[in-house]
């Protein structure tokens, strides 16, 4: 399973997620699901800038995260 995600997360706001204060990221994904997934799994996709794209999250068949992969 997987849900699509458009996210937009500043500089300082993953910083927040870096240094530990906190700890998962809740998203909307577009079909209008709640979705929270650990804020770690985005790091591979932070720039200079933050993180800004569209997401793929896959779940197994027990909702546990398998993986994120950026969309192009």
């Amino acid at each position: 399973m997987h849900l699509i995600v458009d996210i937009v997360i500043t500089r300082d706001e993953y910083l927040r997620w870096y240094q530990g204060t906190a700890k998962a990221i809740l998203a909307t994904s577009r079909d209008g699901r709640k979705v929270s997934f650990p804020a770690q799994s985005l790091q591979p996709y932070v720039t200079h800038n933050g993180i800004r794209g569209s997401f793929a999250i896959y779940f197994d068949d027990n909702n546990k995260l398998q993986r994120v992969e950026k969309l192009r």
